[in-house]
């Protein structure tokens, strides 16, 4: 599917959920979540999912689910200022922020490797245990030497995001893509 296809229907998915969070809601007021009662005059709050992505340079994507107690969306707005929108209905909303760092998983247990077709890839220990985290590109292994192939096979420990640039800056001029 091209490009421009990708981005009208994903328009018209954010325009159909904000329809049907403020002129289809329950609730009444599109501002708000609290409907008083005629009677008692007190304000209910709504019970909203929010789901939290975190995306990391290494690919790594975290998400944390959490229940908020709200009168109004403004609240949520509000304390969710640095997110962007992903996705919202009626009773929840995704959430995504994205981070100039490596994953705590990479910096934790992090290695460059190759898998078994060449591609440089990032793996969850040593690459012979071959827990892919995320690739990247494949490899011209005949014009790689062959002491930077030992080092993948072993795997090259990624523990800060400058290990992970220089890392990808020195692979970069032997992939494929680039090469041919």
């Amino acid at each position: 599917m091209n490009m421009k296809i990708r981005l009208v229907l994903m328009t018209l998915l954010l325009f159909a959920a904000i329809l049907d969070l403020f002129f289809f809601n329950p609730l009444g007021d599109p501002h708000t979540f609290a409907k008083s009662d005629a009677d008692s005059n007190q304000v209910s709050e709504q019970q909203l999912t929010v789901v939290l992505q975190i995306a990391y340079l290494d690919g790594e994507v975290q998400e944390e689910i959490i229940t908020e107690n709200i009168y109004a969306m403004d609240e949520l707005w509000k304390q969710y200022k640095d997110w962007k929108l992903v996705d919202i209905n009626a009773d929840h909303v995704v959430l995504k922020k994205y981070v100039d760092d490596i994953s705590p998983l990479l910096k934790a247990n992090g290695y460059f490797g190759l898998t078994e077709n060449g591609t440089l890839s990032i793996f969850n220990g040593k690459p012979e245990e071959m827990q892919i985290i995320h690739t990247f590109f494949q490899l011209d292994m005949e014009k790689l030497e062959s002491t930077k192939q030992d080092q993948l096979k072993t795997g090259i420990p990624v523990r800060t995001k400058n290990d992970f640039q220089k890392v990808l800056n020195a692979f970069k001029p032997y992939s494929r893509t680039t090469n041919q």
